[in-house]
């Protein structure tokens, strides 16, 4: 697994680190009981502090989706936390909202939305496509060539 972080990044940086790890585990790129990188490692990999990476390690095993096993390193948990279906769908609904709020006011319709999900969720699951993410890019410029 590869992490990248952004230094100009408005997200903190151990907030990116977690962000991406999170993001592994949705996508199946990283499973339970694989073997985390450990801090000094990913750090120096990473260019950044050594206690970055453990304030994101240290956040994720409060979360319960790591834990540290002395001796031997960082592990994804068994067994990951579930988020109640209620929560979670007031969660999905508040998100979906913010996106479709930004989207619209980039210019873009429903199905442009559509098309930005399933590259996310490709890229997600790693299942690269681009030509969903092309079509979507000639879309944006067309329409900002129609407003000028």
């Amino acid at each position: 697994m590869q992490l990248i972080v952004n230094p100009a990044d408005e997200l903190p940086i151990y907030r990116q680190i977690m962000r991406q790890i999170t993001e592994a585990l949705a996508g199946g790129r990283l499973k339970r009981g694989d073997k985390l990188p450990s801090h000094r490692d990913l750090a120096q990999q990473l260019v950044v502090a050594p206690l970055t990476v453990k304030k994101a390690y240290d956040e994720l095993e409060l979360l319960g989706f790591i834990e540290t096993q002395r001796g031997r390193g960082t592990f994804v948990c068994g067994k990951l936390p579930r988020v109640k279906r209620g929560d979670q769908r007031e969660q999905m609904s508040g998100s979906a909202k913010t996106l479709l709020s930004q989207a619209y006011l980039a210019g873009l319709n429903f199905s442009d939305v559509i098309e930005v999900l399933k590259d996310a969720e490709s890229e997600l699951t790693g299942e690269r496509t681009a030509p969903a993410t092309a079509r979507t890019t000639a879309l944006t410029k067309d329409r900002t060539k129609e407003e000028s």
